[in-house]
């Protein structure tokens, strides 16, 4: 019984812990934080 919203959010998630794994490697990372927060964001903005 899965929800419409179970793979976007699940898709968001994902985004969000990678945006996370980079940032934790360093500053240098910022543009790959950043465009895994701008997916995440961006699949929110079109799924809900």
């Amino acid at each position: 019984m899965l929800t419409t919203k179970f793979f976007p959010t699940l898709l968001i998630a994902l985004d969000v812990l990678a945006a996370i794994g980079y940032g934790m490697q360093g500053w240098h990372e910022w543009r790959k934080m950043l465009y895994w927060l701008s997916a995440a964001v961006l699949t929110y903005t079109v799924t809900w």
